[in-house]
């Protein structure tokens, strides 16, 4: 059986309705409202080999960041409703990701302890109509709702443009890997017996 976590949420400040699938292909359907967000989640999506339907209402006439964190808050948790109860799945994933002159790693622990660690800094004050400040502020919100440890680095700097990309890519590939199946693993990975 595929692995789809579907939530919804809606607040004053937005409306939003999440469907991922684990065991995708790819295929995305995605209308935030920001054009360069919209282009970032189908990079996860896409590069994680997940179908995520995302749509979004959110009072974009105030600014971009109910809409984004919100979005992030979400995601995280249609992953973790997806991912289940992690019987049988790797847990941890990892990936650096060169997009042209930047690189990037991005690190997942589907530990049911959030945590998130970031090192990165854009120059600019936004991209197309997403603001970069906003770019740290979703992967917060997506690490602490999934109940995921999350590390993202610039190895090496560079375009703003870039980095953001090569970070979205890289989560998909690291949480594709995170929950992969393993047929060697019988319950969940850990000592403790649970996650």
């Amino acid at each position: 059986m595929a692995r789809i976590g579907e939530v919804e949420r809606y607040t004053s400040e937005t409306s939003i309705e999440i469907s991922i699938n684990l065991d995708g292909s790819g295929n995305t359907q995605i209308d935030t409202g920001i054009g360069f967000f919209d282009h970032m989640l189908d990079g996860f999506a896409r590069h994680g080999l997940f179908d995520l339907t995302v749509k979004v209402d959110g009072d974009l006439q105030v600014d971009d960041h109910h809409t984004i964190e919100d979005t992030g808050i979400v995601l995280g948790q249609a992953i973790a409703r997806a991912a289940g109860n992690k019987k049988g799945i790797a847990r941890y994933g990892s990936r650096i990701i060169p997009m042209d002159e930047t690189l990037v790693l991005c690190a997942v622990d589907l530990c049911g302890r959030p945590y998130f660690s970031w090192n990165a800094e854009f120059q600019g004050e936004k991209m197309g109509g997403m603001s970069t400040q906003m770019v740290k502020e979703f992967f917060y919100a997506v690490s602490y709702s999934a109940m995921m440890n999350l590390h993202l680095k610039v190895l090496t700097p560079g375009n703003d443009h870039h980095m953001c990309e090569a970070m979205f890519k890289a989560f998909g590939k690291a949480l594709d890997m995170a929950t992969a199946k393993d047929p060697r693993i019988t319950d969940v990975l850990s000592t403790k017996g649970s996650i």
